[in-house]
């Protein structure tokens, strides 16, 4: 696991779908599409159908199609309970 600011967890109800130390996260919110940063303001949402792009330095990034979900995110800690 490559060192960043952030730790993301994606979770389905099957299984853990990611688990990285990421840079950044772009999320799909039910009122527009949002990114977190290091040191982002804790905060709920819920999600929307579309994709959790996340950045795991300058040419690395992975992605994650969803339906819906929530996400937390609490002292650089982004955990996204999601829906496929």
């Amino acid at each position: 696991m490559e060192y960043s600011d952030i730790i993301l967890d994606i979770i389905s109800p099957e299984r853990t779908l990611v688990h990285e130390s990421v840079g950044s996260v772009e999320l799909p919110g039910t009122v527009g599409r949002f990114e977190v940063l290091k040191d982002h303001a804790p905060l709920v949402s819920s999600l929307a159908c579309g994709d959790i792009v996340y950045k795991m330095g300058e040419d690395k990034e992975g992605r994650v199609r969803i339906s819906s979900g929530f996400v937390e995110i609490c002292t650089n800690h982004v955990i996204a309970c999601v829906e496929l």
